[in-house]
């Protein structure tokens, strides 16, 4: 049976990349986790995207001449403070003090965000019956495990919950921003611009948040480094520049339920290797995610019309395991 019709048919390419930002962004969590434990939240990130910006910008120089003179810089600065900056920066900040998993459920919330703002002041397009049904099955699971913080992870202090709120919100509107000023040919520019300027809004948090004052780099761990390297290549290098790209090709609505899998990845990640907790109550909201995730990817499922045609054409009976 082929997929149901979609406003925009996801080519392998298009399945890979999300594949990509799925499961690369998933893991995501866990190496922060690893990384903040040698290495201060905010300079962590600082150093990957500062890294990330820097080695790809020797690539697309090799490559160009001129690699960034196709970028919009002060947009790019906007998106990359937005996106790498607050998006990324205010979630690493919070792990501090909340479980990785946790924290990426928190983030599923942010495909709701997506598709509110870019109703009221992007596409002006409503969203669908089915894309607010699949992103409402989601939101009950991440509401359902926000609530339950305590009993799953102890204390979690009220601060590092609305870093995580405010994360989805500057992630969010980076997101739609994004989408609407990058052209497909200038994606890695962009991606490599944003990046340097995600990098040193977080160095900039850094300093604000004295940081440095407690830092030892002696004290650094080679698997805290390890974390960081992984971080750099697979979150950012591969992971945003998939993210941007899909942006260009695909509604922002569907690029953004990339938020409602990695809390799967990371809520399994975390309980093999960290240890965290995974109750009956973390598994239900993991089913409610990936529910809620299908019915937005894959949209006209619940069509009426569409079942009614796929039923005239198969007849009135249906094998079971069709």
């Amino acid at each position: 049976m082929s997929l149901p019709a979609t406003s925009t048919r996801l080519s392998v390419g298009m399945l890979a990349a999300f594949a990509a930002i799925y499961f690369f962004w998933g893991t995501t969590y866990l190496a922060i986790a690893v990384a903040i434990r040698d290495i201060p939240p905010l300079i962590s990130g600082s150093m990957r995207f500062v890294l990330a910006a820097f080695v790809m910008y020797v690539w697309l120089r090799w490559r160009d001449a001129k690699p960034l003179a196709n970028v919009d810089l002060k947009m790019a600065a906007l998106a990359g403070v937005l996106l790498s900056g607050i998006g990324n920066g205010f979630v690493v900040w919070a792990q501090q003090g909340i479980p990785s998993g946790i924290a990426a459920l928190t983030v599923a919330a942010m495909p709701v965000i997506v598709l509110l703002l870019d109703w009221a002041f992007f596409s002006k397009r409503a969203p669908t019956g089915q894309a607010l049904l699949g992103t409402a099955v989601a939101l009950i699971g991440v509401v359902t495990i926000v609530t339950h913080t305590r009993s799953i992870s102890g204390e979690a202090h009220p601060l590092y919950v609305v870093a995580l709120l405010l994360a989805t919100v500057g992630w969010s509107f980076g997101t739609l921003i994004q989408k609407r000023v990058v052209q497909p040919g200038a994606v890695l520019s962009f991606t490599c611009a944003q990046m340097f300027f995600g990098g040193l809004f977080q160095l900039f948090l850094s300093v604000v948040d004295g940081e440095w004052a407690h830092f030892d780099p002696s004290a650094v761990t080679w698997s805290s480094l390890g974390a960081v390297a992984y971080l750099v290549v697979f979150g950012s290098i591969l992971g945003l520049n998939c993210y941007l790209w899909l942006l260009t090709k695909v509604a922002a609505p569907k690029v953004a339920t990339y938020a409602l899998v990695n809390p799967v990845v990371a809520l399994l990640l975390g309980a093999a290797i960290l240890g965290e907790p995974l109750t009956s109550l973390v598994i239900m909201a993991t089913v409610l995610v990936l529910v809620g995730v299908g019915l937005v990817v894959f949209q006209g499922v619940l069509n009426p019309s569409r079942l009614r045609s796929f039923v005239s054409r198969r007849g009135p009976a249906i094998a079971p395991g069709e």
